[in-house]
């Protein structure tokens, strides 16, 4: 049987128009600015009219840890989002803007697949609507700001070798993690260290993604520590006076993007934060709204539900009051059959051993959702043609065991109509759940302490290694009074520990800590664990590599 790919099922679609779209909302033209026929974007002061309005209820869809086998988690959201549509429900779906760098690596891209994708597809996945190219050139003022106030007479004082601020580019490109600039010769600048952080793991993504509105956006920025002085005081971007300007090329960018499933089901797609070394949730201006104008608000946290479900819990939803009402934990019998060990060539073929010693990665995070973060649960099971009955009903029965029930999904190939029945059990949950929600630590904790019970707690370590910097990171940190954020976990994706390597759910390991930051603006301290890297580099056979376009303008290869 052949498949059509992603790209040409998004090509062949007839898609409303985005006015079309946005009526559906009931969004006033005076607050629509549409960007072409199929995108827009909506004014953040809808906000403001809407404030009375009571809010729809919130679905976040998790995952286990991603492996090479495919889990599907951004395909669940559309197709869910598409099913309670056809169940006759006023759905918006919230998903994050893709980075080029993982559509040009390895991933590929993030608008979903089969016939439940956003669309337009291709402007999603490449430049949208200039949201990541505004974020970077405001990371890169500030930066070039930083240099030139260092360069005119530095009357900060600032410590050339305390810089922390990094420049931002939206590409996988390890040539530029590390390096030296403002050499040859004093009409260059200073010499000093320097380097580059993926844009979608920039604090001035987070603070996006963070803000309230422009002015808590503007207020964010001004309290940013970009370095710090001879003495060892932070040396912030308010005092460099750029958070003005910063807010000028991000007033429009706040507003949140509007585009449309394939099933012309509403869908903001607004902000891109990394999970793995950001916090992994689209905006919080974009999820409100959403909650505004549907019933039903189905939104995704990246990775699994180690990495961005307990950044949505411990930081989107604690600085922003959201709460989500039911989650949906994805997983795939290929990839259960991943995290046992079986290689990728042989995961059509049936192996129940292989899904014992993996299933547990799946159960760890269902452990995690319901009993660490208090949530109603539901583990949808993207089915695959090669999945036996057998094993299908192996990993229903696991889940039984652990009080969840167990949604087969086909979006992929039948798009809403293939997620009815996950759609009806994630209803049942809403109305039948009590309200247990929690954080995964208090706040006040100290750092170390904050790290510990993230690592042990849910990562399943017997503890914590601070090593390199770390400790005397911590130790400046809450000398100048940040103990008291909230941690961002930069740590691998493909494992619940600190080693990509350690799959299904490793026992006797501990987390090692080599270096923390404070990210002051955003309102959260970034812990770096094992070797994760802030800038990703590009695989050896790059997704670019298949990527094309023909004389009429149409592209292929994209996904």
């Amino acid at each position: 049987m052949t498949f059509k790919s992603d790209i040409e099922i998004a090509q062949e679609a007839t898609l409303s128009t985005v006015i079309e779209v946005a009526e559906k909302l009931g969004i006033p033209d005076d607050y629509l600015e549409s960007y072409g026929k199929y995108k827009a974007k909506i004014d953040y002061n809808l906000l403001r009219q809407l404030k009375e309005k009571a809010d729809g209820k919130l679905i976040l869809v998790t995952a286990i840890n991603p492996t090479p086998a495919g889990e599907g988690k951004t395909t669940t959201t559309v197709g869910l989002g598409d099913a309670l549509s056809y169940l006759g429900h006023k759905t918006v779906i919230a998903l994050r803007e893709p980075s080029l760098g993982p559509v040009f690596g390895i991933k590929g891209g993030a608008a979903g697949g089969g016939y439940a994708q956003v669309v337009p597809m291709e402007d999603i996945n490449l430049h949208f609507t200039g949201d990541i190219h505004a974020i970077g050139a405001a990371n890169n003022l500030i930066a070039a700001m930083l240099d030139n106030h260092i360069y005119q007479g530095n009357t900060l004082d600032i410590d050339v070798r305390r810089v922390t601020w990094k420049r931002s580019i939206d590409m996988n490109d390890r040539q530029l993690r590390f390096m030296v600039n403002g050499l040859g010769g004093k009409a260059n600048g200073t010499p000093r260290e320097d380097g580059f952080d993926i844009t979608v793991g920039s604090e001035i993504m987070a603070i996006l993604c963070l803000s309230s509105d422009l002015e808590d956006l503007k207020n964010r920025v001004e309290r940013t520590i970009v370095a710090y002085s001879r003495s060892g005081e932070p040396v912030t971007a308010g005092q460099l006076k750029a958070q003005g300007a910063v807010a000028a090329l991000l007033k429009d960018t706040l507003k949140p993007n509007l585009v449309q499933t394939l099933a012309h089901t509403p869908a903001f797609i607004h902000g891109g934060p990394f999970a793995n070394i950001a916090h992994g949730c689209n905006s919080v201006m974009a999820t409100k709204m959403a909650l505004k104008l549907g019933d039903y608000v189905v939104t995704e946290a990246g990775f699994g539900a180690d990495l961005g479900a307990e950044k949505f819990v411990d930081i989107k939803c604690r600085l922003s009051g959201l709460k989500p009402n039911a989650v949906v934990i994805v997983a795939t019998v290929r990839a259960l059959k991943s995290h046992g060990g079986v290689a990728k060539g042989d995961l059509n073929q049936e192996d129940i051993e292989a899904l014992k010693r993996g299933v547990p990665n799946l159960l760890k995070h269902v452990e995690n959702v319901t009993q660490n973060y208090g949530l109603a649960a539901v583990v949808a099971l993207n089915r695959f043609p090669t999945d036996t009955e057998a094993e299908l009903k192996f990993i229903q029965d696991e889940c039984t065991k652990q009080g969840v029930n167990v949604a087969l999904s086909e979006v992929w190939g039948k798009g809403g109509l293939g997620g009815v029945v996950l759609a009806k059990e994630v209803l049942r949950l809403i109305e039948t759940s009590e309200d247990n929600f929690k954080f995964v630590y208090d706040v006040n904790l100290g750092i170390k302490e904050k790290i510990k019970t993230i690592a042990t707690k849910i990562y399943g370590a017997d503890g914590v290694d601070f090593i390199g910097s770390s400790f005397q990171d911590i130790e400046n940190i809450e000398k100048i009074g940040y103990g008291n954020l909230p941690v961002c976990m930069a740590k691998t994706q493909y494992s619940l520990s600190d080693d990509p390597k350690k799959l299904g759910r490793p026992e006797g390991f501990r987390v090692s800590v080599r270096g923390v930051k404070v990210s002051a603006g955003a309102g959260f301290v970034v812990v770096l664990t094992g070797d994760i890297m802030t800038l990703p580099g590009l695989p050896k056979v790059p997704s670019a590599e298949s990527i094309d376009v023909d004389n009429t303008g149409k592209i292929s290869g994209l996904f």
